[in-house]
């Protein structure tokens, strides 16, 4: 029987939009946009590779560090993100490996924050956001006996550059007007031909913020505390073309935001969610995933859900 297009699948990064009303600290995250067959390289091979996503998030509440909710009239928050990555891998190695590099653009199409007050903290804004640049590593497949696949790894560096639009009047912005640091693990690992799992295993640092936004006060410097975030699949080929299964993410804030150098505790941020998803290959070239997620026990944080498309395509 042919190999399954989808054992191959892009290997991919991307920064979602974490939508940050009521001062959250942390800048935008891949939580839940990449799934299914994350550690595997790029279907096609060696190449150009465009990967357009769209992410609509709704949070229904925002919780405290407790992981309660707030006492508000009203918790709504809607974003539309648009996000554009240029992947390009490069010819195996002596090895086998397969060097690369990805662009990634995450722009805020549409933001609505609604909490029932005439609070101008929460006021945000539309507009193109921070570039991603992130070399990477596509290990070579590691197979069975019988040339089914094992195991398929990456590893990259992602850096946030901080060229969006900011202003920090607004509480939302398309720009996190700092530089982040959040390099990763990917591993996808084949349990039989059809059933696998993958994970994404990303750790961030955030650099100063020198003009931190008006819900801070009167200060001179922030800088959002380090995290760690992963995100988890378990996936069922049912052809040759189709995948479907579990996706789901976690986050967790390890050490404290800082506010002109001094450590402030009660502000790390914590999150997972769980959903169904899948994956369809038109051919090699031409891939559609869809990715749903429902937000469970945040703290410092909105709380919601999301859905995630992402066509993916070779020039």
């Amino acid at each position: 029987m042919p190999k399954p297009i989808l054992r191959a699948m892009a290997a991919t990064t991307f920064v979602a939009l974490s939508s940050t009303a009521y001062a959250y600290d942390l800048p935008g995250l891949n939580l839940g946009s990449t799934s299914f067959y994350d550690g595997s390289p790029a279907p096609a091979g060696p190449g150009w590779y465009l990967e357009e996503y769209l992410t609509y998030s709704r949070a229904s509440r925002f919780n405290d560090a407790n992981g309660h909710k707030l006492a508000l009239p009203r918790q709504d928050v809607e974003v539309v993100a648009p996000t554009t990555q240029i992947i390009y891998v490069g010819q195996p190695l002596a090895n086998g490996a397969m060097p690369g590099f990805t662009l990634i653009n995450t722009s805020l199409a549409h933001v609505d924050v609604d909490d029932g007050l005439d609070n101008a903290a929460l006021s945000s804004r539309a507009g193109f956001g921070d570039v991603i640049v992130g070399p990477f590593l596509q290990l070579p497949t590691l197979s069975r006996a019988d040339g089914s696949p094992l195991l398929a790894q990456r590893i990259e560096a992602d850096i946030a550059v901080p060229v969006g639009a900011y202003d920090r009047k607004r509480s939302i912005n398309p720009g996190s007007n700092f530089w982040s640091f959040n390099p990763y693990y990917a591993a996808t690992y084949w349990f039989s031909p059809t059933w696998s799992t993958s994970g994404r295993f990303m750790y961030l640092w955030n650099g100063k913020n020198d003009a931190p936004a008006a819900g801070f006060g009167d200060v001179s410097s922030t800088q959002a505390g380090q995290a760690l975030h992963a995100n988890l699949t378990l996936q069922y080929a049912v052809s040759q073309q189709l995948s479907v299964g579990l996706n789901g993410y976690w986050l967790k804030q390890i050490t404290d935001t800082k506010v002109d150098g001094d450590a402030v505790s009660g502000r790390r941020e914590k999150v997972w969610a769980i959903g169904p998803g899948l994956v369809y290959a038109f051919n090699k070239e031409n891939v559609l995933s869809v990715n749903a997620y429902f937000e469970q026990q945040a703290q410092n944080r909105t709380q919601g859900d999301k859905l995630v498309l992402n066509w993916l395509h070779q020039f």
